[in-house]
C-alpha cells in the first residue's frame, strides 16, 4: 500500500497547529491515546532533513511553551515522517535522521509522562534506540533521561539512579557541548534517589551537578537538543528533592531566593511554581500553595489541567482552612466538577 505524503497534508496541519494556534493555550489537554498512536503510526513519505528538523523544532517549541494539545496533534505525523526518512537514508544523513527521530520520541515520552500514560515507556525506549544509532552523545543523554523518568515513575528508583549516573559518567564534564546534558542527568538522578528515599545520594548528586555548573554556567548544546542546565534549574530540583524526601522546610529558603523569571521556557517556569506549590502544601500553608498554583496557570494554562496538578488542587480543597478563590480555580481547571 502506497504511503501518503503526510508532510504535505497531515504534518502540515499539525505544524500549523504548533506554530499558529497560540490562542488554544488555555484549552484542556486533548484526550488522545498516545499508546494507540505509537503502535499505529500513520503512513508517511520521507522528507528532506531540513524540513523534518524544522517541524521537530516547532514541536519542541510547542512543548516548552506548554502547548500540549498542539504538540499531541502534530506528533503522529511527525514521528511517522521521521521514521520514514530514517528508513530510506544512509550514512551521515541516516545518523542525522536518527537524531531528529530521537528528539521527536523524547517529546512524545515527555508528553506521555505529563499525561501519566504508560506510553512514555515505549516512546523513551524508541528515543534511546534512535539516539544510539545517531552516534551523538547529546541525543543519547536526553533519551536516557526520559527513559530513566519512566523507570522512576514505575517504582524502579535505584535502577533509574544507576542508569543515569552511568550515562553521566560517559559524558565529559569539561566539554562544554555535553556539560549541560550531564548536569540534567545528575539532577534527574538526584530526584530519582529522593523518590527512593536515599537522601545522602540525592544531595550528593545535586552537589555534583552544581560543580558541573560552576565549570560551565548556563552551558547548553545547540540545535534540536537545547537543554536547560542553569543554577536556577538546579535550585528548582533542590526544592523538588526536599519535597520528595519529606523535608519541605529545607526548600523554603531556596524558594524565597528563586528568580523563576530567569528560566527560559514556560514549561520550566510552570514546573518551578509547581514544586513551590507542593512545598507550601506540605508545610500546611494553603494560601501560599494556591498563590503558586496561580502562577503555574499564568505561565502555562494547560499545566494546571494535568492529572498531578488537579490532584494537588483537590488536596488543597480538602484542607480545613478556606482559601478564597480556590474552589473557582478548581472548577476552572477541572479539579472538581464546575
Amino acid at each position: 500500500m502506497r504511503r501518503r505524503n503526510l508532510l504535505g497534508a497531515t504534518l502540515a496541519a499539525g505544524a500549523t497547529a504548533i506554530v499558529g494556534a497560540r490562542t488554544a493555550a488555555a484549552a484542556p489537554t486533548a484526550p488522545w491515546d498516545l499508546g494507540d498512536v505509537l503502535f499505529r503510526l500513520p503512513g508517511a513519505d520521507p522528507a528532506p532533513l531540513r524540513v523534518l528538523a524544522s517541524h521537530t523544532a516547532a514541536a519542541h517549541e510547542a512543548f516548552t511553551a506548554a502547548r500540549y494539545t498542539d504538540l499531541g496533534r502534530a506528533l503522529p505525523a511527525l514521528l511517522a515522517a521521521a521514521e520514514a526518512t530514517r528508513d530510506t537514508t544512509g550514512g551521515r544523513a541516516r545518523q542525522q535522521a536518527n537524531a531528529i527521530l530521537a528528539r521527536a520520541y523524547v517529546l512524545a515520552s515527555e508528553l506521555a509522562a505529563k499525561q501519566h500514560s504508560d506510553a512514555a515507556w515505549v516512546a523513551a525506549d524508541r528515543a534511546l534506540s534512535a539516539a544510539r544509532a545517531s552516534g551523538m552523545p547529546v541525543p543519547v543523554g536526553e533519551a536516557a533521561r526520559v527513559l530513566a523518568i519512566t523507570m522512576r515513575r514505575s517504582g524502579n528508583c535505584s535502577s533509574a539512579v544507576t542508569f543515569l549516573t552511568t550515562q553521566a559518567a560517559d559524558l565529559d564534564p569539561a566539554a562544554e557541548r555535553t556539560a549541560a546534558v550531564r548536569t540534567t542527568l545528575l539532577l534527574t538522578a538526584a530526584y530519582s534517589a529522593a523518590a527512593g528515599g536515599d537522601r545522602s545520594t540525592a544531595l550528593c548528586l545535586l552537589d555534583e551537578a552544581d560543580e558541573t555548573l560552576d565549570q560551565h554556567p548556563q552551558a547548553a548544546p545547540g540545535g534540536l537538543f537545547t537543554v536547560d542546565a542553569t543554577k536556577t534549574q538546579a535550585a528548582v530540583y533542590r526544592i523538588g528533592v526536599h519535597n520528595t524526601l519529606g523535608t519541605p522546610d529545607e526548600g523554603v529558603g531556596i524558594a524565597r531566593g528563586l528568580d523563576v523569571s530567569l528560566m527560559p521556557t514556560a514549561e520550566r517556569r510552570a514546573r518551578a511554581w509547581t514544586d513551590t506549590a507542593r512545598m507550601w502544601h506540605a508545610l500546611g500553608n494553603g494560601p501560599q500553595a494556591f498563590a503558586a498554583l496561580r502562577r503555574v496557570e499564568q505561565e502555562a494554562a494547560q499545566e494546571v489541567r494535568r492529572p498531578a496538578l488537579r490532584a494537588l488542587t483537590s488536596s488543597l480543597l480538602s484542607s480545613p482552612a478556606r482559601v478564597p478563590g480556590l474552589r473557582e480555580f478548581a472548577a476552572r481547571t477541572g479539579a472538581v466538577a464546575a
